[in-house]
């Protein structure tokens, strides 16, 4: 049987990099998605997810700042750049 790494919810999600939280999020919906939990055990998964979500997503967001800011052409302007490596027209 494989032991379950439970995820520590007296860590605050605020101070999670993105790995960790990311990493955790796959734990608690893994865990959620199992079923068979308690009522409660089920809805403090769901409220943590939903809070690790956010910093995913927030980090995504600082993150994508960031290269947009850092991008510059050889010319010496800058060059706002798609998150997802595609080229804007």
């Amino acid at each position: 049987m494989s032991e379950r790494q439970e995820p520590d919810s007296t860590v605050d999600v605020a101070s999670l990099a993105f790995d960790e939280a990311l990493a955790e999020l796959q734990r608690t919906v893994g865990e959620l998605e199992q079923g068979g939990l308690p009522l409660e055990r089920s809805i403090a998964l769901y409220e943590r997810g939903v809070a690790l979500h956010e910093r995913c997503a927030a980090l995504l967001a600082a993150a994508e700042l960031r290269v947009e800011r850092l991008l510059e052409r050889a010319s010496g302007e800058l060059e706002v750049a798609d998150a997802t490596g595609e080229e804007q027209a």
